[in-house]
């Protein structure tokens, strides 16, 4: 089972606070991609006393849909009642996240380090599927290898199943410190058809627009495109025709405005530290005049209403 998507169809890739459901909905109204991802959220935390303060990283909203819940964890039990749980809710597809390099969580052996505990990621896929009993589709994102490239990794993944496979061109060991390797990404697929010619195989590393994402889908034949950071340079990155640069500061400002209000309404019970938002003002500030300047008041607000502040003099 699988959306009935066009290809090539893009992705916003999972990002830990940022790809929160108020950053979708801003998206969508600039640009929707054909799929968001939410933030990657821990399975065993949702099953536990912990629960209260994660739930927010998995709140939804009509505009966002189609959105696919990517999770993580360890305990495979934790994924099955996880899985079902956010069919429940109104996710369109469920993904594991097998590829995060972060130290703190590699260390642990969740994510990209279940490539060295196979018998493990197996387990958690099986899961997954019983969660969400062929209702919606299940993917996994993975990266190329641990220190090296290692193909029989991708191989094992496509063989259990799974709707969809997300391919980040480098190894666990690199983090982003080399260029993504598309011929790597294009080997996998190769390796798709033959082993599971109806996953759909997504390319995720270093894609700076959509242009870009379209000319890397047509060279490795790749099914879908995933993009991360450079939605930080245009928050219209997934248009045909991005107004973003011709934009006036006072649009660009006005849209981080109503991206700051948006927070404030949203979480209302402060089940979220409004700090990440100060990240957020390299979307909007670049190539403004003054811009470092602007930035370094912003981040020196002290509330929402500070930040606010800040802004409307700028705009006003």
């Amino acid at each position: 089972m699988m959306l009935n998507l066009i290809k090539p169809f893009f992705v916003l890739a999972p990002m830990d606070d940022v790809t929160d459901t108020v950053f979708r909905q801003v998206i969508a109204d600039c640009a929707k991609p054909d799929l968001f991802f939410t933030e990657f959220v821990n399975v065993d935390g949702l099953q536990s006393k912990g629960r209260p303060r994660l739930i927010h990283k998995v709140a939804l909203t009509q505009k966002e849909k189609p959105v696919v819940a990517q999770i993580w964890g360890k305990v495979p039990a934790n994924y099955e009642k996880t899985a079902a749980e956010l069919v429940e809710m109104g996710f369109a597809g469920i993904d594991i996240n097998m590829g995060c390099p972060d130290k703190t969580i590699v260390k642990n052996g969740c994510c990209s380090a279940l490539i060295n505990d196979r018998d493990l990621a197996v387990a958690i896929i099986a899961a997954v599927k019983r969660g969400v009993n062929g209702r919606v589709p299940v993917s996994v994102k993975i990266r190329t290898g641990w220190n090296e490239v290692d193909f029989t990794w991708p191989e094992l993944i496509l063989e259990q199943g799974i709707d969809m496979l997300t391919v980040h061109g480098r190894t666990t060991k690199e983090m982003s410190k080399v260029p993504a390797r598309w011929n790597d990404i294009a080997q996998i697929a190769k390796i798709r058809d033959k082993v599971a010619p109806t996953t759909l195989i997504v390319g995720n590393g270093d894609v700076e627009s959509r242009e870009h994402g379209e000319q890397l889908a047509k060279q490795y034949k790749l099914d879908g495109i995933m993009i991360g950071r450079a939605i930080f340079t245009d928050p219209y990155i997934f248009s045909k025709q991005s107004p973003w640069k011709d934009m006036t500061e006072k649009d660009r400002l006005s849209l981080f405005k109503k991206h700051i209000e948006l927070f404030q309404q949203t979480y209302q019970n402060r089940d979220r530290n409004w700090q990440g938002l100060k990240r957020m003002a390299k979307v909007y500030v670049h190539g403004i005049e003054n811009a470092s300047l602007f930035r370094d008041q912003l981040m020196r607000s002290e509330s929402l209403d500070g930040m606010l502040e800040v802004i409307e003099s700028k705009i006003s």
